[in-house]
């Protein structure tokens, strides 16, 4: 089968693989839309995972099994399905400790374009099908679907882990699709004065329409001036990391209150070591909560991503700003979100069904 692949540090290129199999628990997908991420860059021309030879990119996909082990028992071949990013072994220990997505080591429920082939093939592999797949709902447009694989679970997450109170200041730190997904989660959790920074028009119009009640432009002075400046001094309660580089968690200690919380869910793909600045940090003793993690996935995520849509929660479909159709254009979609244009905020691929 053909694939579009890391050939190395700094190279991409198609590719031919075997066609997966399916154990008994498993599926093997055809996809139906597929998204290129950040974490794609961050992968391939950061070397942020190490050295990976032909592994084929991709891990945010809607698709159509073609193929169903023999003990799973939800699905069947032609169902169409929204596949996670993150799929957990539901089997581990760690699943059974609360943080499935580190199943069988760190970050090990990341398996597409990680340990294993992504998306960007003609058919790829799911372990655990009947746990890690979800069935589409009628009607729902696959633009929209394919955002709920990890745009819209990983930065809701990350308001989730940020601790908002009613009525709290939180602010979201990189509004790219994960950090507006982050805005729309703050808002819906109850976040009184909500700050966004960036800086794209796309991002700051999409922003505002989610639920952000003022913009931080980081290109006009520093995030930490400008919000320390605007809250008095006092800071906020919550701040959601969702872009930057490995500077950026020293900013959001900054900004954060004596006994806020600051939630990571951006992916750092250089450097080894993140600052905590002393002083700001209460040389330790600020009770500032320092949080990060990766997205739970699974089945029972995504349906409730899912009823976010059908309920009129979230507009996810809003961040796809380029519409690509056919499988050869996987190239030219991953290579948009290399070179990130002003009007970017999210390239989608969809493929024929």
């Amino acid at each position: 089968m053909k694939g579009f692949a890391m050939l190395g540090i700094g190279k991409v290129g198609w590719i031919d693989a075997e066609r997966p199999s399916a154990g008994p628990y498993d599926a093997i997908v055809r996809p139906l839309a597929v998204a290129p991420c950040t974490s794609d860059v961050h992968t391939v021309w950061e070397g942020a995972l190490g050295d990976r030879k032909n592994l084929i990119l991709g891990h945010e996909a809607v698709g159509v099994i073609d193929e169903i082990g023999s003990e799973v028992k939800d699905f069947k071949p032609g169902d169409k399905v929204i596949v996670p990013a993150i799929t957990p072994d539901w089997r581990s220990m760690a699943a059974q400790d609360g943080v499935p997505m580190h199943s069988n080591g760190m970050l090990g429920g990341w398996k597409f374009s990680n340990s294993k082939n992504g998306v960007f093939a003609e058919f790829f592999h799911v372990n655990d099908a009947d746990m890690n797949l979800a069935h589409l709902p009628k009607g729902m447009p696959r633009e929209q679907a394919v955002m709920l694989s990890d745009m819209a679970t990983t930065g809701i997450q990350g308001a989730e882990m940020a601790k908002i109170k009613t009525g709290s200041t939180v602010a979201v730190i990189g509004i790219g699709p994960v950090g507006l997904m982050a805005v729309a989660g703050a808002s819906i959790l109850g976040a009184g004065r909500l700050f966004a920074v960036g800086s794209r028009k796309a991002s700051v119009d999409l922003a505002l329409e989610y639920g952000a009640s003022e913009i931080i432009n980081y290109r006009t002075g520093g995030l930490v001036e400008q919000i320390l400046e605007k809250t008095d001094g006092k800071g906020v309660d919550s701040v959601i990391i969702a872009g930057g580089n490995e500077n950026t968690i020293s900013d959001a200690v900054k900004i954060a209150k004596p006994g806020g919380t600051v939630s990571n869910i951006s992916y750092y793909g250089t450097g080894d070591i993140l600052p905590i600045p002393r002083i700001a940090w209460g040389m330790g003793m600020s009770q500032k909560d320092i949080r990060g993690g990766l997205t739970n996935g699974g089945r029972l995520r995504m349906e409730r991503m899912a009823d976010l849509c059908i309920y009129g929660r979230i507009k996810p479909e809003k961040m796809a700003t380029h519409i690509f159709e056919g499988f050869d254009k996987i190239e030219e979609a991953l290579m948009l979100m290399k070179e990130k244009p002003r009007d970017l905020i999210k390239p989608v691929v969809l493929l024929d069904e």
